[in-house]
Parts: structure tokens; sequence; C-alpha cells
């Protein structure tokens, strides 16, 4: 799995806050342009966020389906880009001195992208995650300090 990390200022809660959010997904996963619907429960194992990927005329219509969740530490998904692929994005949450640590790590495991050997997967997906996480951050910043 490739992987990316950085540290949120904030507690633990926050940045999970963000993330079991289905609604704030399009804010900071990049790619993801529009939120169509949410499954009640989310997070919870099974359940869905129907989304769309790229920019209207040809946004692609899929969603992202939770396999695992342990509040507070962990959220593994699913997220489905078909005809491209599916990806497995695993975020793990550790408290640190400083605040939170997020470990963002993703592969490809369905379709002609799972093909791909690591090190051309690491071309895009290393940046692509790191600003997902520096997003990510500013949610998570911004729920603590909502005026600042």
């Amino acid at each position: 799995m490739i992987e990316v990390r950085t540290t949120v200022p904030v507690p633990v809660d926050r940045v999970f806050a963000v993330l079991t959010d289905g609604w704030s997904y399009a804010g900071w996963v990049v790619g993801a342009a529009h939120i169509r619907e949410v499954d009640p429960g989310w997070p919870a194992v099974g359940t869905r966020i129907h989304h769309s990927v790229g920019a209207w005329p040809i946004a692609v219509r899929d969603v992202t389906v939770v396999r695992a969740v342990e509040p507070l530490k962990l959220l593994d998904l699913e997220a489905r880009l078909w005809p491209i692929g599916a990806a497995r994005v695993r975020l793990e949450l550790t408290e640190v001195p400083d605040g939170t640590e997020v470990v963002m790590s993703e592969e490809a495991i369905k379709g002609p992208t799972a093909r791909l050997p690591e090190s051309v997967q690491a071309l895009f997906l290393v940046p692509r995650n790191r600003e997902s996480l520096r997003r990510l951050a500013d949610l998570a910043v911004r729920k603590e300090n909502p005026k600042g």
C-alpha cells in the first residue's frame, strides 16, 4: 500500500468527526466532485457514500463503501470509480503531542489500475493523497475553531 501521513494540530475526535461526516467527503477527497447521498448509519460497515468524480458533463457516478471502522482510530474504505477500478483506502488516527497523526494508505484492488506496479501508482497517489490530507486537516482545524 502507498502511504502518506500528516499531523493535524487538533484532537483525534475532531479529525474523526470530519471522516464520519459523509457529506464532507467531497471537501477533502481530491477528485470527488459531488455527494449525491450518504447512507443512514454512515460510517457503519457496509454503508456507502454515493458520489460523483470528475467535472460535469463527464462526471462518473459511483460509491465508497465502509470496510471497517474503529471509532477515533480507523476508517477503512473501498472507493469505487468504474471503469477505472476500485481502491482500498485506510485512514489511521493516532494521538500525538502535537494533535493527531493521520496515516492514509491506498492501493488499487480492482480494475485496470490494480495491474499497475506500486511505483507507478505512487506517481499519482502520493501527491493526490498528500493534498487530500491537507484538505482533511483544514476541515478539522476549521471544525475546532469555526470562527478562526
